[in-house]
């Protein structure tokens, strides 16, 4: 992807932004974040991303929701929690990370065809349907998603051999008291709101 620099107006930002992130990622350490480099240098994916963790951080603080949101970078996070671990500021950047993807989700501005996002969301449904992820399921639901049904079959011979082990089963699985957890995630939902 290249990266195209433009000039954005004072009032094309979103000052809001900020407030928004540091409220849904629990974060409010965020403004102390001093640009020190840290996280980008601990960051092992950092190479594949269109913008470093901290020019992410530094984008969010600023109002650049446009950017941020449309960014590859919170998809390419790894989860390591380097970043996080080694912050001076002691800034949650991972949790800030999956804040975003919910956000670019929320909005509909995750990169098409970029498979991570209709990942998260394939495997979201399953577990709010059933309680438990099927990973065979996930990964069938993610390309059909994706409308490319002849994705898995580049899998083929690694799905037969996790199913041979018994790491991949055709069976969905589910838990007991699937009405109970729906009543959890109503609750929660409309707490949110």
């Amino acid at each position: 992807m290249e990266i195209q620099e433009k000039v954005k107006f004072e009032e094309e930002l979103d000052h809001s932004f900020l407030d928004e992130i540091k409220e849904k990622s629990f974060s409010e350490e965020i403004s102390r974040c001093i640009q020190c480099g840290t996280c980008s240098s601990s960051c092992p994916m950092v190479t594949y991303m269109d913008y470093p963790p901290r020019k992410i951080i530094a984008m969010v603080k600023h109002g650049f929701k446009d950017e941020v949101l449309k960014s590859f970078t919170p998809w390419l996070c790894a989860s390591c929690y380097s970043c996080q671990v080694r912050c001076p500021s002691d800034i949650k950047i991972t949790d800030i990370m999956y804040t975003l993807k919910r956000e670019a989700i929320e909005a509909k501005v995750y990169p098409a065809k970029f498979p991570i996002p209709a990942l998260a969301q394939e495997m979201h449904k399953l577990i709010a349907k059933n309680g438990r992820n099927s990973e065979l399921w996930v990964v069938v639901n993610m390309y059909l998603r994706l409308k490319n049904p002849f994705g898995p079959l580049k899998m083929t011979s690694t799905g037969l051999n996790l199913m041979k082990t018994g790491r991949l089963s055709l069976k969905k699985e589910k838990i007991k008291n699937r009405k109970q957890l729906h009543k959890l995630l109503k609750a929660v939902s409309e707490g949110a709101k």
